[in-house]
């Protein structure tokens, strides 16, 4: 016979807690109970490495950390429209109100002629604190040798995507690689205009110079449209950066898409993605890049990696919302035998 469940009350916590500890009770006085173990095993205080392998058809990729990006209260960086609440949809989504945490997903390829990898990370700068900055230690990890890489690409120039490239005393963190960017976005953060500038934009264009200028006869400029590598084509993706880069991979009928800094966060700027980010250099053009992007990720059900989104950032992105306009980010499980 059904069970019918038209009359049944909810269950409260302290239902189940109750019932929980009658259960207890009755195994004890039964005599059910048996022995636990009281070995006292320290903590062990560590995680998993912090890489993760897949294949875009006959290429190996892997995605890097260069670990978690503190970037504090949220709704000073996310700035809704529309009369949206910030704070409310990170509750919905069970997630912390005070202080948003990026993850910083770095892709590595390897063509089988080719090994690429895909921006550096924020390298020995700790202006988002000690947690970022663990790239050459997850490469280490992962048994990639940053000696043997051929091409750092770089979607654009802020400080978790370059300046991973030199270290500190200004020698190469990739000696043999030859480095990809948008010569739009290099000549607007190496410009007096921004050097002159104030902030976060005066910080991080000299920083680019740090990076880029020791590096002219190493660089290559990036053109949108352009298979700049083998089954590695450069999509112009502007308005976060004015010369920002997505990349699409393609290998033996497998496509994937390397989104970089579309979407910094895969509710608040995924469901509502007219939200505008405080970072982006063109807030408008930035929103009209990523619905263009996401658009077209989730008609031709293309999967992707996307710097940001929680660990490892590899999803796919489905349509959302009762008008379509919103999309809702779809995490790919995970492999772990290969």
């Amino acid at each position: 016979m059904a069970l019918d469940t038209s009359k049944m009350a909810p269950v409260s916590r302290r239902d189940l807690l109750v019932g929980t500890a009658a259960t207890g009770l009755a195994a004890t006085t039964t005599g059910l109970m048996t022995s636990t173990a009281s070995a006292e095993a320290p903590f062990v205080k560590t995680q998993a490495p912090y890489f993760y392998r897949f294949n875009i058809g006959k290429f190996e990729a892997t995605v890097v950390s260069d670990g978690p990006l503190p970037l504090g209260d949220p709704t000073k960086t996310f700035i809704p429209t529309k009369g949206e609440n910030i704070t409310g949809l990170l509750e919905k989504h069970f997630l912390p109100t005070d202080n948003v945490v990026l993850e910083q997903n770095i892709l590595v390829v390897n063509t089988g002629s080719k090994l690429v990898i895909f921006d550096t990370g924020m390298g020995d700068s700790d202006i988002f604190g000690p947690t970022t900055g663990k790239l050459k230690s997850n490469l280490k990890a992962a048994g990639i040798d940053p000696a043997q890489i051929d091409a750092v690409v770089v979607s654009h120039a802020h400080p978790d995507h370059l300046w991973g490239l030199m270290t500190a005393d200004g020698s190469s963190n990739f000696p043999n690689a030859q480095i990809f960017i948008s010569q739009v976005d290099y000549d607007f953060w190496t410009a007096d205009a921004q050097l002159n500038g104030e902030g976060f934009v005066k910080l991080n264009a000299e920083n680019t110079v740090k990076q880029l200028k020791p590096n002219m006869e190493k660089i290559t400029f990036l053109k949108g449209g352009e298979e700049f590598l083998p089954g590695i084509q450069a999509i112009a993706t502007p308005g976060h950066t004015p010369g920002h880069m997505s990349f699409m991979i393609t290998s033996d009928g497998e496509t994937f898409c390397n989104l970089a800094d579309i979407s910094h966060h895969y509710v608040l700027l995924f469901e509502k993605p007219w939200t505008e980010f405080a970072y982006d250099t063109d807030a408008k053009a930035a929103v009209a890049s990523r619905t263009k992007m996401l658009d077209m990720l989730a008609t031709d059900k293309i999967p992707f990696v996307s710097f940001h989104f929680p660990w490892p950032g590899i999803g796919y992105a489905g349509r959302h919302g009762a008008d379509g306009k919103g999309f809702h980010y779809h995490p790919k499980p995970m492999k772990l035998a290969i």
